[in-house]
């Protein structure tokens, strides 16, 4: 069944930067959430680490900033890190005011350092939950709020737009079809680690929103910027759970399957290295010992001091019968964080009038090249704050108008004969094989070539979760390729072997429009 319904807002995910634009929003009008699974599936829910905010007696906003810009490896857009350094401390101490309990060091808040930061000015919240903690209380926040609904087990199909301009989006709940007529509609879909075979991101980690801003016309940039933590789990049958950058701000190291300590060969910060250092060593010396994984250590702290600092990560690993106080926990990498995305301007804007776009989804710029440990749960709160803001603005000049009805599906025959399962797994295995941690000419080109074998996808609609997400992931996969085909340079979270060094001209952009075998690749 088909039905049109009308919402001022349509807000597309429920992770921090979602929620942060809802409350905005709620003041301005009716606002619908559309979120694939339960609302607290969503990478915010698994982020351990911390939120990097200058708040310490020790820091500055200034320090936070060059902190952010020599992270992103010359490819920042310094206004945006400027905006987020800046309204960081007072959205942090916003939610603070409504209820959020980050540890605290006697009376005052407690920080810690991860790689690349200057300063301990990491918060975290009941040791390694600190994701969990803010996502709590924003949806309480939310709860609280009149004119906030939302749709559970809704997976957006396609963005309606009319005239170039975004009107809403066509949602699949269960069996039926809802057109969501919207005066704004915001993106905040989260990342798409999924694309990749190994991952610390959520199942519904897919890509969703790049798909469908690609196919509205929606210009991606950066894409070849995929960010591997160095340390996720590694035992067989077991997910590939986050090992915590704060367990090396700690003191934990990492030792070879020898047990021998490698990183000070590599970096002279060795385990508080940027994160796309730390991934490439692992990787080497993976095969110097002809292993699979390293080791990550924390046998040499005090037993009390890590059960209270990483409980969840204590407790996860006592179910794959690994202490971490005692035993030293087998990692390598997984692909983490898409520092590319949908192009916004600093006010979440994309290039689709009526459409924008915060958080993991977007690409604001702020990270550049390598995004620096911590700062993606402050941007999902600033720019979330100020998509929600912006969104606002723009949907006063705007009228109310009815929605397009979806076009009629196509190509049903050969559709319903996919073995999605199947497809899904060799984009994946094919992704990180190829277009991974490593790349090179001859890998992109074996990426290019078999995720092109079914490009036939691409022009297929899907009414199931599971082919919407396939759809999703076929499209970022071929991004990130194709953008990283034209990056004949290494620089940050891009590194290929056949041209280990920055290229002429490497401060460039890449930008993206159209997909498939017409995808547009160019500089900006």
């Amino acid at each position: 069944m088909i039905q049109s319904i009308y919402s001022d807002f349509l807000i597309i995910g429920s992770g921090v930067a979602g929620l942060r634009a809802a409350i905005e929003l709620s003041r301005h009008g009716r606002v619908m959430i559309v979120t694939k699974d339960v609302p607290t599936e969503s990478s915010t829910e698994y982020a351990q680490g911390g939120v990097a905010v200058a708040l310490s007696d020790e820091d500055e906003v200034g320090i936070h900033f060059e902190d952010t810009i020599k992270a992103g490896a010359g490819l920042c857009n310094e206004e945006a890190v400027a905006v987020l350094v800046e309204e960081g401390p007072r959205r942090i101490l916003e939610l603070i005011e409504w209820g959020a309990e980050f540890d605290k060091d006697g009376t005052k808040l407690a920080f810690t350092r991860e790689g690349a930061h200057s300063r301990s000015r990491v918060l975290h919240a009941r040791g390694d939950s600190t994701g969990k903690e803010m996502e709590r209380v924003l949806l309480n926040k939310v709860k609280s709020l009149k004119g906030i609904h939302g749709s559970r087990f809704s997976t957006a199909m396609d963005l309606v737009v009319r005239s170039g301009v975004c009107k809403g989006a066509s949602i699949l709940r269960g069996s039926d079809v809802l057109i969501v007529n919207a005066r704004a509609t915001l993106l905040a879909t989260g990342g798409a680690g999924q694309v990749f075979s190994r991952t610390t991101n959520p199942d519904v980690a897919t890509g969703d929103g790049i798909g469908i801003a690609l196919r509205a016309g929606a210009v991606l940039e950066d894409m070849e910027f995929v960010q591997f933590h160095p340390t996720a789990l590694y035992v067989p049958k077991a997910p590939q759970f986050l090992l915590s950058e704060a367990m090396r701000g700690e003191g934990a190291l990492l030792k070879d399957v020898n047990g021998t300590l490698f990183m000070k060969h590599y970096h002279p910060d060795a385990e508080l290295a940027p994160r796309d250092i730390v991934s490439r060593a692992i990787i080497s010396q993976i095969a110097k010992t002809k292993s699979n994984h390293v080791y990550l250590d924390l046998t040499h702290l005090d037993p009390g001091f890590v059960k209270k600092r990483f409980p969840r990560i204590y407790e996860t690993c006592l179910k794959y019968n690994l202490n971490i106080t005692r035993d030293r926990i087998p990692v390598s990498p997984a692909a983490h964080y898409m520092m590319g995305g949908v192009k916004t301007d600093l006010e979440g804007m994309t290039t689709v009038p009526g459409l924008f776009a915060a958080g993991e989804v977007a690409c604001t710029g702020v990270h550049g090249a390598n995004r620096l440990a911590s700062n993606s749960l402050l941007e999902g709160l600033v720019y979330g704050c100020r998509a929600g803001v912006a969104a606002a603005v723009y949907s006063a000049q705007m009228e109310p108008t009815r929605a397009l009805k979806r076009n009629s599906e196509t190509g049903n025959s050969m559709r319903d004969s996919l073995d999605l399962g199947e497809i899904r797994t060799i984009i994946r295995r094919t992704m990180w094989e190829n277009s991974g941690i490593v790349r090179s000419a001859e890998s992109l080109d074996t990426a290019r070539k078999t995720l092109l074998d079914f490009r036939e996808i691409l022009d297929m609609d899907f009414a199931t979760r599971a082919g919407l997400e396939v759809k999703s992931m076929l499209i970022t996969a071929l991004s990130i390729t194709e953008a990283a085909i034209l990056r004949k340079g290494s620089v940050g979270g891009h590194y290929r072997s056949d041209y280990p060094q920055k290229e002429g001209q490497w401060q460039r952009h890449t930008n993206i429009r159209g997909i498939g075998h017409i995808m547009e690749v160019k500089w900006t």
